[in-house]
């Protein structure tokens, strides 16, 4: 019988399959490992937009972990949009009892082009709960200027802030890069791990309108190679080229904001292992 590495997503699920739980079971799938997926909330969404949102009732979410718990062996976890204050608070309880592995946190609170996805009340206690619990925490440029309430204006700042991240519970911090229209610069991930080793990640900009899941999928392969027993800094590096990959190698799904193509990582990965 085969060993069969797996993990588990605790997010919410997009319609459209591009982000949220369907695009981090792409990338467990595309790198070899298990899904589970524990539904914290639900979107009606395509690729012009969302139009309706449903939040899970908190003792649903609990009962999703406790019949995982019983019957699976999870090696890690992520976590993804989370919501409100019940949400945060049911999953930090749940989490601390169950033996999941490993957490990766992917803060879903502010999207890539600055739009709010967590309610305001929650801020303080995501970071109190939730941050505390992140062996990996993966924000991009947005969220970690609110997590930290600073301007992240040079890289120094950039550094403080992963510093101040990581003072706050969390283990190893990524602070992804800014992908703003018209780029010319690279985009650059700054990398900072629990042993104080830091460094900086660096793709070429990709001008395209297809990148939704990229967050998702990039915490998403960090938590598949922890499942497999994979250091942090070498599953951070091969969620930075996997993502890459994914964006360069266009996908045509919906008629405006598409999802990344997890086949594309999917034959990087199979391309490295021969």
């Amino acid at each position: 019988m085969i060993d069969t590495r797996q993990a588990l997503t605790i997010a919410g699920h997009d319609s459209d399959g591009s982000a949220g739980m369907p695009a981090d079971l792409h990338a467990f799938f595309a790198d070899g490992v298990y899904g589970h997926g524990i539904l914290t909330a639900a979107v009606a969404g395509n690729s012009h937009g969302i139009y309706a949102s449903q939040v899970m009732p908190a003792n649903f979410i609990a009962k999703q972990f406790e019949v995982l718990t019983a019957d699976f062996n999870i090696q890690a976890a992520k976590t993804g949009m989370l919501a409100n204050d019940d949400v945060i608070n049911v999953v930090a309880d749940q989490y601390s009892k169950a033996s999941f592995g490993p957490l990766v946190v992917d803060p879903v609170i502010i999207t890539k082009h600055g739009a709010m996805l967590l309610d305001e009340s929650a801020y303080e206690l995501f970071r109190e709960r939730i941050i505390p619990l992140a062996a990996v925490l993966t924000p991009n440029f947005f969220e970690a200027q609110k997590l930290t309430e600073r301007e992240l204006k040079d890289d120094e700042a950039i550094v403080e802030a992963a510093k101040e991240l990581q003072q706050m519970g969390a283990q190893n911090v990524i602070i992804k890069g800014q992908h703003q229209p018209g780029q010319v610069e690279p985009v650059r991930d700054f990398v900072l791990l629990a042993d104080g080793e830091e460094f900086w990640l660096s793709q070429k900009y990709v001008a395209t309108d297809r990148v939704n899941g990229t967050g998702d999928t990039y915490s998403a392969i960090i938590t598949a190679e922890l499942a497999k027993g994979v250091a942090v800094k070498q599953a951070v590096i091969k969620a930075n080229h996997f993502v890459h990959t994914a964006i360069q190698n266009e996908l045509t799904v919906g008629h405006q904001y598409g999802p990344i193509n997890h086949w594309a990582g999917m034959k990087l990965i199979s391309e490295n292992k021969e």
